[in-house]
This record gives structure tokens, sequence and C-alpha cells, in this order.
């Protein structure tokens, strides 16, 4: 029998305009997965995500790694619950299985942390997928982007360009993001968490 594939989901705004805000982080981590897969992200007939099915990494000996289809969603961020659902439903993939990249203002810029479950601390992307999903228990890939500088209000500093001059941090992060995917679903939450959670 085969088993049900992760669902590896990033987060952000679709649309030009959007595609350089600290708010999309998540949906760069996936861009990048599906650059390292050789894969191209499609419209798919679940509905509202952009998605491609692949093997993430490599596992033991050399053979490829799991399965797992890696999704934007193609609506607003606020929306972002229902082509989760739609996907989960679709592949059959337990919540358990659901892996949502996105980004953190409680967490230091270029920190990444894993978890599974517990609150949404405001971000309204994954307020909607626990309302589709109808819990909090699945995964997350947590991108730290900091808190705004000053008196700056938090949505438009998410809804801004990583700046010019932290190009390359906001590479190593988007890379990094990638990696602890990879860990997360190779090796498992504890373990992924053991390596991420000491750096």
């Amino acid at each position: 029998m085969d088993t049900a594939p992760w669902l590896v989901v990033g987060l952000g705004n679709p649309g030009a305009r959007y595609a350089g805000h600290r708010h999309n982080v998540g949906a760069m981590v996936v861009d990048e997965l599906a650059r390292q897969a050789s894969a191209t992200l499609r419209a798919h007939k679940a509905g509202q995500a952009w998605a491609a099915e692949v093997r993430l990494g490599t596992g033991a000996g050399g053979l490829p790694g799991p399965r797992a289809v890696l999704a934007r969603p193609s609506t607003y961020m606020n929306l972002s619950g229902g082509p989760v659902a739609g996907l989960a439903k679709f592949y059959k993939v337990p919540v358990g299985q659901v892996v949502v990249v996105h980004d953190e203002l409680d967490i230091e810029p270029g920190q990444v942390r894993l978890k599974q479950g517990g609150g949404e601390g405001g971000h309204n992307g994954l307020r909607s997928v626990s309302q589709s999903l109808g819990t909090r228990d699945y995964l997350r890939v947590r991108l730290g982007i900091g808190r705004p500088p000053g008196r700056q209000d938090p949505a438009d500093y998410v809804l801004s360009d990583f700046p010019s001059r932290d190009r390359e941090e906001t590479e190593l992060l988007v890379g990094d993001g990638a990696d602890a995917v990879l860990d997360l679903t190779g090796l498992g939450l504890v373990a992924a968490q053991q390596r991420w959670h000491s750096r």
C-alpha cells in the first residue's frame, strides 16, 4: 500500500508585486524546493493552488527522498486555508504530514524554527489554514523575519520587500528553510528540531 505524500505549502501573496515581500518568504522556500527537484509548479485541479509532485532530497543509500506535493496557494494570504485543505483532501494527506512554511515576526531574522501545533500569532495565513483544516496540529517551518524597527506597523513591515542590502541573508534564510523542510520530512520533527534549534 502506497503511503500518503507530504504536503509542503509555502504561504505568500500571489503576483509579482508581492514576490519579494517578507510575507512571501514561505512561498520562496517552496519555489527553492521545486528548483532543487527540477519541478515546475502548475495550476492544480484541486483548485486555487500551484502544485508539483516531487521527491524531496535523497534518502538513505542514495535512494530518492520521500514523496511530497509542493504547493503555493494562488489566493491571497488570508484565504490560504481553502487551497491547503483542498490539496490535503485530494492527496489524502493526514494533518501530521501537512507542513506550512511561513514568515515569523517573533523569531530573530535568519533563524529557522520548527513545531507542530500551537497558536497563529496574528498570522492571517495560519489562521485561515487552521480554520480550513479544523485543527492547529499541522507542522510549521517558521522563518524568522524579526520585528519591525521603531514604530513601523507590522502589517506594513511584512508587506515590504527584504532590503536589497540583505539579499545574501535572504537567500541564506530561503536555503535554510528548504533544508529544514528536507530534515523535517526525512528525519522527523524531533530530530529536525534538535538540528535547527541548536543553531
